[in-house]
């Protein structure tokens, strides 16, 4: 899989795709309502995209940048193969995957130099706590931690923090993230969860990661996540994914379709199982009514974006 999520102009998003499937998402669009894609590494890097853009019946139209906007480059071609190429190079930094095509660099107007927070020492502190166990969690994208920071200390309509300084803060922490992860080694418990809980798909249980904001939305909401042959779900919904990241271990909701209690502890089961398959230890009674607790459990989520 290549390490890059792929956005769609209708609103699909693909984490972690295949060169073939990148190849078929760039040939697919040019319709209305689907003519662009962006391209972003994995983890996301402030000012570090490329994006495709076609209408049906003409060029293919390729975008870069590569870290300002002093370094945005444009290419075409005729047809998408050329395109796929140099897409694909881009996502595997491959040296020279750029030599396919003809660039040329785009006036792009500089970025405006932003002002600095104008807070006391105690709401910034706040402001960048709040922003770090978002970061911590491992969920949120760049974006989603501008939102989170420019909202934060909104009180009726005073904006402390404006949307250029929110992003600013947002990138500062996130590069702070992304150096930290990058001393991790070897696989950590997080990517052990995603690789239970895709066996559990694979197998017919629906399972979602950091699903709903609360235990009454993921109840209401998990059952048209699944596919019609599935016989149960799990998952574990944002204020878990808190209390995970704050090292209070992670509680993991679960049932069945049917209601019934057996196919509930028959569910618990087999979640049990997967999850000490990838390695994680669990603590439960076999009582349907109660949560499994993964625990204990080292947090540390590798940023997407």
């Amino acid at each position: 899989m290549l390490e890059i999520v792929v956005e769609t102009e209708n609103w699909e998003r693909h984490v972690r795709v295949s060169a073939e499937e990148l190849a078929a998402l760039v040939r697919r669009i040019g319709d209305e309502g689907d003519r662009f894609l962006v391209v972003q590494q994995v983890p996301d890097l402030p000012d570090v995209f490329a994006q495709v853009w076609h209408k049906a019946g003409g060029d293919y139209e390729l975008e870069y940048r590569d870290g300002a906007a002093d370094r945005h480059f444009r290419a075409t071609a005729d047809g998408p193969e050329a395109v796929i190429a140099a897409v694909t190079g881009w996502a595997r930094r491959e040296a020279g995957w750029d030599a396919g095509l003809e660039w040329s660099l785009l006036d792009m107007a500089p970025a405006c130099e932003v002002p600095p927070l104008d807070l006391d020492e105690s709401d910034l502190e706040e402001l960048e706590e709040c922003v770090r166990e978002a970061l911590v969690g491992g969920y949120a994208t760049r974006a989603e931690l501008a939102e989170l920071a420019e909202d934060y200390l909104v009180s009726g309509d005073h904006r402390p923090v404006s949307r250029e300084q929110a992003q600013a803060l947002a990138d500062r922490m996130w590069l702070e993230r992304v150096a930290e992860q990058a001393e991790w080694e070897g696989e950590t418990d997080p990517e052990r969860l995603t690789r239970a809980f895709t066996a559990l798909e694979e197998s017919g249980i629906t399972a979602r990661e950091n699903f709903t904001c609360c235990r009454s939305c993921g109840q209401s909401e998990i059952g048209g996540e699944g596919g019609p042959d599935a016989r149960g779900f799990v998952y574990f919904h944002t204020q878990c994914t808190d209390s995970a990241a704050a090292g209070h271990g992670l509680t993991l909701l679960y049932g069945g379709f049917d209601g019934s209690p057996e196919t509930t502890t028959a569910i618990g089961h087999e979640v049990v199982a997967a999850l000490e398959a990838a390695g994680l230890h669990t603590e439960w009674d076999h009582d349907p009514a109660r949560a499994i607790t993964v625990t204990p459990l080292d947090w540390r989520r590798r940023l997407v974006g």
